[in-house]
């Protein structure tokens, strides 16, 4: 992180500022462009399991360099760190992606980003079950105004929609749930082995499992799916699961965590212009007060943090 973060001399405030800037909008681009891909992939009949071991599997070459090059010169693993990479793999990245995957298959683009946005307000209550945080005021305020927003496009979505919705939205909670259990976990961890090499590590191991999952639940032949499908799987491994997570650490680096989330909005966003434009799903007032509450209810808890 040292090296990536080292700047010119020739503009040593300026252009890592707005470089970082960038980075941290292409990355939340990206992030947000995995529920397209995915979409679009289900249009051609494949299914969540096989449509994530492509992804995993085009990916766990991309990971396992990762966590070589941010492991260079570093400790050796000891039995604890593989205990913490195992349970962190299966939560924060084979877990959170099926369930991801398979609520997708139910609700729209849009809807799957708004519940996932809602990341930092589980785990503000994940500290509050497990480590004994007090909600302030505030909190609980900003907590009411993004869940408002999301129950106001679900229940716009289960109108017209039907009871599908219902267990779509339910599948991407529980995506986001485990994503949450995954970065309250993870703090200690990543000060051990840092975040590349972390990511990297955990990320191989979920593709493991997701590759494993398909060899147990479906037969060898169904692997073969159709050009297009290899075509997204491969556009969804590279540019909406890899690349995003080295821009979102580089523009860590460069403008800090909290100015990289506060960019990050820019995600729920670009997924109602691309689901708008790419899938024909509908753009409307709901999705929008929707949107605006689930962003101003996670800026209002993003708030407290950057200012400690």
């Amino acid at each position: 992180m040292g090296t990536m973060a080292a700047t010119s001399f020739a503009a040593p405030v300026v252009k890592p500022k707005w470089s970082g800037l960038l980075l941290a909008m292409l990355g939340a681009i990206g992030f947000s462009g995995k529920a397209i891909i995915v979409k679009l992939a289900y249009r051609h009949g494949v299914d969540a399991v096989t449509l994530l071991m492509w992804r995993m599997l085009l990916a766990f070459p991309l990971f396992l360099l990762l966590a070589w090059w941010a492991g260079r010169g570093r400790p050796p693993l000891t039995a604890r760190d593989w205990r913490d990479i195992v349970v962190l793999g299966f939560t924060g990245y084979y877990l959170a992606s099926y369930l991801d995957f398979a609520g997708l298959a139910y609700i729209s683009a849009s809807l799957e980003r708004l519940i996932l946005y809602l990341n930092p307000t589980l785990v503000l209550l994940l500290s509050v079950v497990f480590f004994h945080h007090r909600l302030q005021g505030r909190q609980v305020l900003a907590l009411a105004i993004s869940y408002a927003g999301v129950v106001a496009v679900f229940a716009h979505e289960l109108h017209f929609e039907g009871s599908a919705t219902a267990l779509g939205a339910a599948l991407v909670f529980g995506s986001a749930v485990s994503y949450a259990i995954y970065l309250a976990l993870s703090g200690r961890v990543v000060q051990r082995l840092g975040a590349l090499r972390l990511t990297g590590l955990a990320s191989s191991v979920a593709c493991v499992l997701c590759i494993a999952q398909f060899l147990l639940l479906r037969p060898l032949e169904e692997a073969w799916v159709s050009e297009p499908v290899l075509w997204l799987s491969l556009l969804n491994a590279t540019a909406c699961t890899v690349a995003p997570v080295l821009m979102v650490m580089l523009a860590i680096a460069r403008v800090g965590a909290p100015l990289a989330a506060q960019v990050g909005m820019v995600g729920p966003m670009s997924t109602i212009l691309m689901s708008y434009f790419l899938l024909g799903e509908p753009m409307n007032g709901w999705i929008a007060v929707g949107t605006g509450l689930v962003l101003g209810g996670v800026f209002m808890v993003g708030l407290k943090k950057a200012a400690r």
